[in-house]
């Protein structure tokens, strides 16, 4: 059997002020705070992680935040919008919550038949929490202020604007398996994975639209899930074929990465599912302190006097 990309992995996302974004992620939405990093490319820069209770593939949302970038731009040759899949039964609980917090939403809409709402976060991401059956059977967040029964569960999907879809569409189907699941005017949506795994890419072809500017909240990159670095470097080898060029495996502490430009100019990740979030952390202490790379620690010192003070909160364990 040919394979398939199994969902998503992880989005990071470039962002301004960094207690902003974390209040934003652990209090309004409620996800768990996993890693507090830098970004391995530029150490004077945090890299922030946030997910489900232990940073499952497919729950994973991080970002480089700038305190002085400027805000982007939204447009062709990026992720425009970020899906989260909450149970479905949750949309009024969420309705309800942002209203209750003075947070501008719009919604609640409907498409490809599920409900969703949409909001921006601190640096204009645009964000869409989808009422998501398959979410019912995904064991939630248990802490901090969002009940169980209506947390958010994992990536639903994407959203993009392309130019020309043609190239993008054949890369999707024809080298990583996406099934196209329908069409609503201009919308073509594509699902990878299955079942728990499964995520969707919404493609909207508009030649008019102006390529996107990279700036605080815009995607950065988004990675694609696949089991281990034999299947990875597989996955290098049929993306060479298609005629991209990947980078050589690059290795992320907690997973392994390559990197390319799909026709469209989106830079993908296909990145491992192991090792994983606790291989310098325990599950109590995820998120508690700054986890540097080997080749970093002998400049921690430095490192922690350039990057600005996040006040974080400890996790305790509900019963």
């Amino acid at each position: 059997m040919e394979k398939r990309i199994n969902g998503i992995h992880h989005i990071t996302v470039m962002a301004s002020d960094p207690q902003a974004n974390y209040d934003f992620y652990t209090d309004l939405l409620g996800m768990r705070f996993i890693k507090k990093t830098v970004n391995f490319d530029a150490p004077d820069v945090y890299h922030l992680y946030y997910a489900d209770e232990v940073g499952t593939p497919g729950t994973v949302l991080t970002f480089f935040p700038f305190p002085d970038a400027r805000r982007g731009k939204r447009g062709t040759g990026e992720i425009s919008t970020v899906y989260f899949s909450v149970p479905s039964k949750s949309i009024n609980y969420w309705v309800n919550r942002l209203a209750s917090r003075a947070v501008d939403f719009d919604g609640p809409s409907k498409k490809f038949g599920y409900d969703y709402i949409s909001l921006l976060d601190p640096d204009g991401m645009k964000i869409e929490i989808v009422a998501d059956p398959t979410a019912d059977n995904i064991m939630g967040w248990n802490n901090g202020d969002v009940p169980v029964e209506h947390s958010i569960r994992k990536f639903f999907g994407v959203s993009y604007y392309l130019k020309r879809a043609a190239q993008s569409e054949n890369l999707l189907v024809n080298v990583m398996g996406a099934k196209l699941i329908g069409t609503e005017g201009s919308l073509k949506r594509y699902s990878f994975g299955e079942e728990s795994s499964e995520a969707f890419v919404d493609i909207y072809e508009d030649v008019n639209i102006e390529r996107g500017i990279s700036g605080a909240g815009t995607v950065h990159h988004i990675a694609w899930r696949t089991a281990d670095d034999e299947e990875q470097n597989n996955w290098r080898n049929k993306v060479i074929e298609f005629g991209a060029y990947p980078t050589e495996m690059v290795d992320r502490n907690y997973f392994h990465s390559i990197y390319f430009r799909e026709p469209g100019g989106i830079l993908y990740e296909i990145a491992t599912d192991g090792p994983g979030f606790m291989v310098d952390e325990s599950f109590d202490t995820l998120g508690t302190e700054l986890k540097l790379p080997p080749w970093h620690e002998p400049k921690r010192k430095l490192i922690e006097q350039i990057l600005i003070p996040l006040k974080t909160k400890s996790f305790v364990k509900q019963n």
